[in-house]
């Protein structure tokens, strides 16, 4: 070797030297003490001199090139000498190249051991293979039974609970109770009522448009009430507090989940059901109908100025809705809403209960909660079409 291919770094206690033997084979020998303390210039230089013999030769291929590292007369050996090592072997390793160690003393291989160079440190990059199209559906539809499992035990033992809470009054968490009902209900006030407006005003000016090629603008009226009291004004409502309180639900009991506070009232002997869900459900029960009637009101008194544009009187829209809804229409559409805000308080309570572990969970189970909420409104609200088909109700 002549003496530009070889680097030999020397310092009070440790000496590392860089041997280039020919384009394909290099060495490194380290001896003394190797520590975080005396490897400063040595660990650039030889890595300098590594870079440079690996990358040399356009000839020769980087996977032909070996280098031995002889740490026989090494003295003393710390974490960053194995560091040292390591750095040695991955640049080998990502060249292609081959890498021996000769001579490491018995009492250092565990020291080497416990980092696993190459498979823990530089792991070599897992390729996800690709699902196809028969793999996601069925995936998907494992999901979908694993979902429906989960909220059908769900709602058994809020069932139980309910029951539970009816003949136990004293023990409901009334606090809890308010505060929910508060927020879902009077809150919600507003929106509700903007929104009703806004649609009372424009399902009587769409059936107007139709009704007024027929001479039949009388009857816009009476269809508009009957069709807010029994249908848009529980749905819009259940929508709504889909979107308002459902996910404040599943947001606030997510949270509790993710801090394991919930985890801790079960270690305390406490039913995470009847302390965090009973309440909530029953403050949706109570607020949903109440909600309802409020929509109606403020739908059907819309409905009311919108007829005056086509010249029809409060009085003449008055006698039309009474001759149209009655009594049965009216309660239809309060059971319908009750059991909206069942489903809607439920299901935001069980999208919490199901939030799992980090920062983005409890949004997502904000977003299932709407989600899963609407669409059981609408199966609950077909379900309840087809039984008020069969019955006349």
């Amino acid at each position: 070797m002549s003496n530009s291919d070889t680097i030999s770094t020397n310092s009070e206690a440790a000496n590392a030297a860089w041997g280039k033997v020919d384009d394909t084979h290099a060495n490194v020998t380290l001896n003394g003490v190797v520590n975080v303390y005396t490897l400063g210039g040595v660990w650039t230089q030889v890595r300098a001199a590594q870079e440079a013999w690996l990358h040399s030769s356009s000839t020769v291929n980087s996977a032909a090139k070996s280098l031995t590292c002889d740490v026989t007369k090494i003295e003393s050996l710390d974490g960053a000498g194995i560091a040292f090592i390591i750095a040695l072997q991955e640049a080998q390793t990502v060249a292609g190249g081959n890498f021996e160690l000769i001579g490491l003393a018995e009492r250092y291989q565990p020291l080497l051991k416990e980092f696993n160079p190459i498979s823990n440190l530089f792991p070599a990059p897992v390729v996800r293979p690709q699902r196809g199209f028969v793999t996601n559906i069925g995936m998907g539809t494992a999901n979908l039974i694993k979902d429906s499992k989960g909220l059908i035990t769900f709602l058994g033992h809020l069932g139980s609970d309910l029951v539970w809470s009816v003949r136990n009054l004293k023990h409901i968490r009334w606090g809890d109770f308010v505060n929910a009902a508060v927020e879902a209900g009077i809150n919600a006030l507003p929106i509700i009522g903007l929104v009703a407006f806004l649609i009372g005003v424009i399902l009587s000016f769409q059936a107007a448009i139709g009704m007024k090629q027929f001479g039949a603008v009388s009857f816009v009226g009476p269809l508009a009430a009957l069709g807010i009291v029994r249908e848009m004004g529980p749905l819009i409502t259940a929508i709504l507090l889909a979107g308002r309180s459902s996910a404040a639900f599943a947001a606030e009991i997510g949270t509790m989940t993710v801090n394991s506070e919930v985890d801790a009232l079960v270690s305390g002997g406490l039913s995470p059901m009847r302390f965090l869900v009973v309440p909530r459900v029953l403050a949706g029960i109570l607020v949903a109908p109440i909600l309802t009637l409020f929509a109606d009101i403020v739908s059907i008194f819309a409905s009311m100025l919108t007829m005056l544009i086509y010249g029809i009187p409060f009085i003449n829209f008055y006698n039309g809705m009474l001759s149209a809804v009655d009594v049965e229409d009216v309660t239809s559409g309060l059971i319908k809403a009750t059991l909206f805000g069942v489903v809607v308080s439920a299901v935001g309570c069980l999208r919490g209960m199901q939030t799992g572990n980090g920062a983005a969970a409890v949004g997502i189970s904000a977003t299932r909660a709407v989600v899963s909420s609407i669409v059981m409104i609408v199966i609950v609200d077909g379900i309840f079409a087809f039984i008020s088909y069969k019955t006349g109700f």
